[in-house]
């Protein structure tokens, strides 16, 4: 029905439409009763959803572990808008579970191990016979295939030759394969990461042994300083903000210990190292990008004045040689005095001798090249900085020993604050 409603209003439909998304989640034996259970994943299916799309959460006890099984429609609850699966979905689920569990004391996985392969892979582990695909099929073919040690690879697509494989270049560029009693063509492109042309010429030399880590998002949520609940004049005003920042408080304590186990720190002195350290090595990104933005600034300055020092130089020779003539003063007076300014902005520099226009184009083209690199990388550095630090002050409260220390904050952060 929301389907229908939602094509309704917006006039989209899909070929391939997804109904629902399915989430599990699972406790440890005997931590959890199974209404407890069925709170804790009406909670995630919330917060996940944000209460923008209805959902079923069942409690299941038919194994050791209680665990709950989500079900959460793709259509919002206003049928105008449809739940988009993103990348890294799966690590943001299990990040959220994580923290409510935290939260309500429950024992959280520290080092999960990742799926291996797709849903297809896990059923035919549990005796499930499922037909592989063609792309399967061509990766085994190729993995058989480098089982033979090939020298290069060159050597490798005549192996691929000979074992009955076709093999076509387009423009020069792209590399297909066609299997023994198949019919088209498959790009190496197309293929999972360990099986593109790049890839396999690494596999062949030695230089590829293992698959890379996969890249996890960056966490989307930040974390807070504790609120001092003793010394507050509202809390002791308010019993309604008391219990606010209790669970204020106990969240961002869920929080920070999620967050230290995520960087791999395990007690106070560590963390004061790394706190250190992650504000030492942002001041010197900061301080290299300010003087980086100086130095292109006296460049672009620079180049001004010299190209005007040799823009007029024919011009203000000629009017020396003139014996400083008032006549020829007058007629190019705007060259003279530009040539002026231009000489004393060099005495004012001490420059004795002056650069080539191409040397400051040189440098002007490095230090934009290494300014960008460091802002590439200069907001997830702040960011980072700015949660350790957190990170630091929450657990010093939490341990009774505080270190007084001001969190650098960004402009829009301090305006927002005031």
């Amino acid at each position: 029905m929301s389907k229908k409603e939602y094509f309704s209003k917006t006039g989209r439909s899909q070929k391939n439409d997804i109904l629902a998304y399915h989430l599990r989640q699972s406790f440890k034996p005997g931590e959890v009763t199974p209404e407890e259970a069925n709170r804790l994943g009406y909670e995630l299916a919330m917060r996940f959803t944000k209460g923008r799309h209805s959902f079923i959460v069942a409690t299941h006890v038919d194994k050791a572990h209680t665990h709950n099984h989500i079900i959460f429609n793709s259509t919002n609850l206003d049928c105008d808008r449809k739940f988009v699966n993103f990348w890294g979905s799966a690590f943001a689920v299990r990040k959220l579970n994580d923290l409510i569990c935290l939260e309500n004391g429950l024992s959280v996985i520290k080092n999960p191990k990742p799926a291996k392969g797709h849903y297809g892979t896990w059923l035919e582990g549990k005796g499930h016979k499922k037909k592989p695909t063609k792309i399967d099929e061509l990766q085994q073919f190729i993995d058989t295939t480098l089982e033979k040690k090939p020298k290069d690879f060159d050597d490798f697509i005549q192996m691929l030759i000979n074992n009955g494989c076709k093999v076509s270049q387009k423009h020069r560029k792209h590399i297909s394969l066609i299997m023994p009693g198949h019919k088209k063509p498959i790009r190496l492109s197309s293929l999972s990461d360990d099986y593109t042309e790049t890839a396999l010429r690494e596999r062949i030399s030695g230089k590829r042994i293992t698959p890379p880590a996969p890249r996890l998002p960056r966490p989307q949520e930040k974390l807070s300083l504790l609120v001092d609940i003793e010394n507050s004049l509202k809390a002791k005003d308010s019993s309604g903000y008391e219990r606010w920042a209790k669970i204020f408080n106990l969240k961002q304590a869920a929080q920070t210990l999620l967050f230290l186990q995520e960087s791999n720190i395990s007690d106070i002195d560590a963390l004061r190292i790394a706190a250190q350290k992650a504000k030492d090595d942002f001041n010197d990104t900061q301080s290299r990008i300010h003087a980086a933005d100086a130095r292109l600034k006296e460049i672009t300055v620079l180049q001004k004045h010299i190209g005007m020092y040799i823009k007029t130089r024919d011009i203000y020779t000629q009017y020396r040689k003139s014996g400083y003539s008032k006549k020829f003063l007058a007629k190019h007076q705007a060259q003279i005095e530009a040539h002026k300014a231009a000489k004393n902005f060099f005495n004012e520099q001490n420059l004795t001798k002056l650069p080539t226009i191409k040397m400051l184009q040189t440098e002007y083209a490095t230090l934009a090249a290494e300014k960008k690199k460091l802002y590439s990388g200069y907001h997830a550095q702040r960011e980072y900085m700015q949660n350790i630090l957190l990170a630091k002050q929450n657990t010093e409260i939490l341990l009774n020993c505080r270190e007084q220390e001001e969190i650098p904050q960004d402009k829009e952060s301090n305006r927002k604050g005031r």
